[in-house]
C-alpha cells in the first residue's frame, strides 16, 4: 500500500533533494517506487498532490539550504515534468546563494514539452545527470520502458544540447547491468564526450 505525505524537500547525506512529482514517462523495470514509499530513510515521497510553487518556497524557507553541498531535483517521479517550477525553483536557490544544483533526469525533458528545453536550464543548474540505463536501444527499451518510442535518441540529444548549456553534464547507469551493457554505455557517452558514472543500486 502507497504511503502518501507532501515530503518536497528531504536530506540525503550532505546534500538536499527535492520532490517535485510523481509523473513520469518512464517505468523502468528496477525503480526504487515500485519497491516502497520512501528512499534514503525519507518520509513518504508519494505526494498527496503536486506541490505548489507557494510549498515549494515554504519547504525551502524551512531548512538551511546553503548548508547543504549540493540541491538536487531528484524525487518519485521525473523533475522536468515541471520544468517550468523547477526552473523558478532553481533561480530562488541560486538567489539564497546555493553553491551547486543538480537535475536527476532520465533525458527526455524535450519529449515532454515537445521543444528543446536544454537552454532553460542555462544559469540555474550546474549539473545534469542522465539515467542512460542501458548502452543499446533494444536493451533501453526493455529495461526503461518509455512511453515515447523515440526515447533513447532523444535522451541522447538532449545530452548533447546540456553540453552547450549547463557546466557539467554526465550518464549514469546502475552497476546491477550485465557487463556487456555497461560496456556499452561506456562506449556511447565516449562517443559522446560525456563522463559516465556507474552507480550502485540502492533500495
Amino acid at each position: 500500500m502507497k504511503q502518501t505525505a507532501m515530503t518536497i524537500a528531504y536530506p540525503v547525506g550532505k546534500n538536499l533533494y527535492l520532490n517535485l512529482t510523481n509523473r513520469c514517462p518512464c517505468a523502468c523495470t528496477f525503480c526504487i517506487r515500485t519497491m516502497g514509499s520512501s528512499a534514503y530513510g525519507s518520509d513518504p515521497l508519494w505526494l498527496e498532490h503536486e506541490p505548489s510553487w507557494e510549498e515549494v518556497k515554504a519547504a525551502l524557507d524551512a531548512v538551511d539550504v546553503c548548508s547543504y553541498e549540493e540541491v538536487v531535483f531528484c524525487g518519485f517521479g521525473e523533475p522536468t515534468e515541471r520544468l517550468e517550477l523547477l526552473c523558478k525553483t532553481a533561480a530562488y536557490l541560486k538567489k539564497q546563494g546555493v553553491r551547486c544544483i543538480r537535475l536527476n533526469t532520465n533525458g527526455l525533458s524535450d519529449l515532454l514539452h515537445e521543444r528543446k528545453t536544454a537552454q532553460d536550464l542555462h544559469g540555474l543548474v550546474d549539473i545534469v545527470s542522465i539515467s542512460l540505463n542501458a548502452g543499446t536501444e533494444e536493451e533501453y527499451r526493455k529495461v526503461t520502458r518509455p512511453k515515447f518510442p523515440n526515447a533513447f535518441a532523444a535522451l541522447q540529444e538532449f545530452a548533447a544540447d546540456c553540453k552547450d548549456s549547463v557546466p557539467a553534464i554526465m550518464y549514469s547507469v546502475v552497476d546491477i547491468l550485465p557487463k556487456a551493457e555497461l560496456d556499452a554505455a561506456q562506449s556511447l557517452a565516449d562517443r559522446q564526450g560525456i563522463p559516465l558514472r556507474v552507480r550502485k543500486f540502492e533500495h
